[in-house]
């Protein structure tokens, strides 16, 4: 097995000949070449780790070449070669990517060492590569499935913010996506080398959620038995996501003002200012600017979170992206539990599109999951969809579907169930449960 790619560039045949033979008895694969315009013509069709070039060459010379070539490709870790070295030709292949500089004769001994060195470099810069490379198709905008212009408008949105580190409320129903934007956009960031964290606000009370996002100091409460770093601390040269921002109690909004004001705060208990470097990302399935009016919400907070906002599109505002999304899902789905399902049928398909999706992509996802494990067959047909589906209106205008109406009745599909289990109902519906009970309170369900 090949311990790695070289490319010898020198135009002294027996002694590029020499050093190539030296390097395949040590297990690497050679290419050659003795100009160098027929290297750079090499690089275009083959993956190479590690370049080892002379500095006198017929057309370039080798110092000039590792610019172009690192210019080009970063990741190719270069060896430049002279039979005449000089500290400032040293200095300038350092200054132009070099790997290292060395004189040819000087000690031949030396070679091996220092091949080895650079294969390992460039071994590990690609395989950082291809792990980035991962990581973007896995929390990157390549995940976010859909050609609709709704969701290639919100895509664009996002993109064109990503590189900044400008603050952004992501607004949007229930189960529309919003992490997954709001990781896309981090991953897209210069900060995408540092953490990711996430929090939904609904999920705690004023004091938790306080002692969640800056921390405490050990007995600063009852509990409280050591230092406790919070959210904030952990994202630090990264993003946090604060996912239904709506909910946080107004005393924390004004904490969290003067974080985004300042990029400091005081922990629980504690006396000295904490300060970090941290890009802050908010959402809400609330209309904020109707919060503010009522004085539920600060408005000084709501205008710095909305420097810049993104509008994520319901599903039934982009059915033309169901059965695409649908497909994905029953790949998935299909692999997981390891079944031969290869599809469904057109009738599944309509009854999909059909379907208002008051949860929206992760309501149809959980649709896809059920449907996959109730499925007998290789594909799925519309008698593994839920009750709900049979009764379903077909939308020719959705504009006369009322949201909260549509809300409602949703809340009462998941609480029967769960048989009544409001705890359970609030995990399903990827709420907290104070916004289930404030819910069922507004249309009277409780």
């Amino acid at each position: 097995m090949s311990k790695g790619k070289l490319l010898v560039i020198d135009d002294e045949e027996r002694l590029r000949k020499l050093l190539a033979r030296i390097l395949q008895l040590e297990g690497f694969e050679v290419i050659e070449a003795a100009t160098a315009k027929e290297g750079l013509r090499k690089l275009e069709h083959e993956v190479v780790d590690v370049i080892i070039s002379d500095v006198k060459l017929p057309d370039i010379n080798g110092i000039e070449l590792t610019k172009t070539i690192k210019t080009a490709h970063p990741a190719i870790e270069i060896i430049v070669l002279t039979a005449y070295g000089t500290i400032n030709d040293g200095v300038t292949a350092i200054k132009n990517g070099a790997f290292d500089y060395i004189t040819k004769g000087d000690d031949n001994e030396k070679i091996i060492p220092l091949v080895n060195k650079a294969m390992d470099k460039a071994i590990l810069q690609r395989r950082v590569s291809e792990l980035e490379t991962k990581l973007s198709s896995r929390f990157g905008f390549d995940r976010i499935i859909g050609t609709s212009p709704a969701i290639t408008t919100a895509i664009n949105l996002a993109r064109r913010v990503a590189g900044t580190d400008t603050t952004v409320l992501i607004l949007g129903e229930t189960g529309t996506g919003k992490e997954v934007f709001a990781e896309a956009i981090h991953q897209a960031s210069p900060r995408s080398t540092k953490p990711f964290v996430a929090i939904n606000c609904s999920a705690f009370g004023k004091e938790l959620l306080e002692s969640e996002l800056f921390g405490h100091k050990a007995g600063s409460f009852t509990g409280a038995i050591k230092d406790k770093k919070g959210l904030f601390e952990e994202a630090n040269g990264g993003t946090i996501f604060l996912d239904e921002i709506g909910e946080m109690d107004h005393e924390l909004q004004a904490k969290l003002l003067r974080v985004l004001e300042s990029q400091q705060f005081i922990k629980i208990g504690d006396t000295k200012i904490t300060k970090v470097s941290v890009r802050i990302l908010a959402a809400t399935n609330r209309n904020l600017q109707d919060e503010v009016a009522k004085d539920q919400f600060r408005s000084d907070l709501f205008y710095r979170l909305s420097v810049f906002q993104i509008t994520l599109p319901s599903l039934r505002d982009r059915r033309k992206d169901i059965p695409v999304l649908a497909k994905m899902f029953i790949q998935q789905y299909a692999s997981k539990v390891n079944t031969q399902i290869t599809g469904a049928t057109a009738d599944f398909y309509n009854k999909l599109e059909a379907y208002n999706w008051p949860g929206n992509v992760r309501e149809l996802k959980n649709i896809i999951e059920r449907a996959v494990i109730m499925c007998d067959g290789t594909q799925l047909d519309t008698s593994v969809l839920p009750y709900e589906f049979d009764s379903s209106p077909v939308a020719t205008n959705t504009s006369t579907f009322d949201l909260s109406a549509i809300e409602q009745q949703h809340i009462q599909r998941v609480l029967k169930h769960t048989q009544g289990n409001r705890a359970e109902t609030a995990r399903l519906l990827n709420i907290g449960i104070a916004t289930l009970y404030r819910k069922l309170k507004e249309y009277g369900l409780d």
